[in-house]
């Protein structure tokens, strides 16, 4: 898809809301790496449970158990984590105490993250010329990674019990800048749940395409495409 830099529909922006995962770095690469060194932990305390999550498919199948059994946490995936893990303690004969100690040791590696080349430049672009909301389905935490400084606010789908698309976190977000929604632009990679979702809640939204593929969805199109966070900061800065 090619990226549109026609940054001329922003120029009434206030505030900007972002993504996390996929847009700011790469995300499975470090879920992979997390849940190896969770394996590893358990492989020292909890053998017998390392030995029943030896493969991912197994992961999957004990994490989609707890969320049939547990439905409230749809949209808490540190807590779906964490009841997964104690699910499979007991189910291997481990202790299910060590549940908790098991996921912080998983949740610490987890925000260990590597960033893209253009996030940090981009922050430090945005950040000094407005009020920025941290907008997750995910679980990183801004101050944990090392980028509280940019952030003005964050809003996080496990903290209040709705995920993107759902127009109230997008709400939220706006609420925590202190702006009203259509004064919002919202940056992020997933065409549904970052553009789609922002633009249904009343926002600007931008479409961070770093594959360059086609938009998926018929009607409305995102306001601005770009293929990097540099891109979209060079359209910023001309206006």
């Amino acid at each position: 898809m090619q990226a549109s830099t026609d940054f001329s529909a922003f120029a009434g922006v206030r505030a900007i809301s972002i993504d996390l995962d996929d847009t700011l770095w790469p995300i499975w690469p470090t879920i992979e790496r997390a849940e190896r060194v969770l394996l590893e932990w358990l492989h020292t305390h909890a053998p017998a449970t390392a030995q029943l999550l030896q493969t991912a498919e197994a992961v999957r199948a004990v994490r989609n158990e707890i969320g049939t059994l547990r439905p409230e946490l749809a949209h808490d995936l540190n807590g779906l984590r964490r009841e997964s893990i104690r699910l499979a303690l007991t189910r291997a004969g481990d202790a299910p105490t060590l549940a908790e100690a098991a996921f912080e040791t998983f949740f610490a590696e987890r925000q260990r993250v590597e960033l893209y080349e253009d996030a940090l430049p981009a922050l430090e672009f945005l950040a000094a010329r407005w009020p920025i909301v941290a907008l997750s389905n995910g679980t990183a935490d801004v101050h944990v990674v090392g980028l509280g400084r940019f952030f003005h606010a964050s809003v996080s789908a496990h903290r209040v019990g709705f995920a993107k698309p759902d127009a109230r976190i997008f709400a939220l977000a706006a609420d925590a800048a202190g702006v009203p929604a259509d004064s919002v632009l919202h940056i992020g990679d997933d065409a549904m749940l970052d553009v789609k979702g922002a633009m249904d809640a009343g926002m600007h939204a931008v479409w961070l395409n770093r594959a360059g593929v086609d938009w998926p969805h018929e009607g409305a199109t995102p306001h601005a495409t770009v293929a990097s966070l540099a891109q979209l900061c060079q359209g910023l800065a001309k206006g």
